[in-house]
Formats: C-alpha cells, structure tokens, sequence
C-alpha cells in the first residue's frame, strides 16, 4: 500500500502571504505613529524653544537627513 499525502500548496501559500501582508501593514501604521509623534515632539519643541522660522527649517532638514541615513541603513 503506497502511503500518498495529499497538500494543498496553494491555500498554505495562500495563507502565508495572508500573514506576510498582515504584518507589513503593522509594520508599516508602527512606523507611521512613531513619525507623527516625532513630528508632534519637534513641533512642541520648537513652540517651548520660541525658535525662528530660519532654526526651525534647520531642525526639520536635520529631522529629514536622520531619517534618510535610517532608511539607508535598513537597505
């Protein structure tokens, strides 16, 4: 008697990637979150250290370059 199994493949695949795009858009409404409280701190910021707009441009730049060099990072 041959001992056959039978898999679906498709419905496991199927399955998976279920799972894979379940955990990129955790992912991704995580990453959101932590840019908007960081935006909402850098504004406080910038109220609390009554900065002008020529400092403020700066730290929004420097904001934007750390986040390019984490980007750059995770590649």
């Amino acid at each position: 008697m041959r001992n056959i199994e039978t898999r679906n493949f498709d419905s496991e695949t199927e399955a998976l990637t279920a799972l894979l795009n379940k955990a990129r858009l955790e992912e991704r409404k995580d990453r959101a979150l932590a840019v908007s409280d960081r935006l909402a701190e850098l504004a406080m910021h910038i109220r609390q250290q009554e900065l002008n707009s020529t400092e403020a441009a700066e730290l929004i730049r420097s904001e934007a370059e750390r986040y390019t060099n984490e980007s750059r990072e995770l590649h």
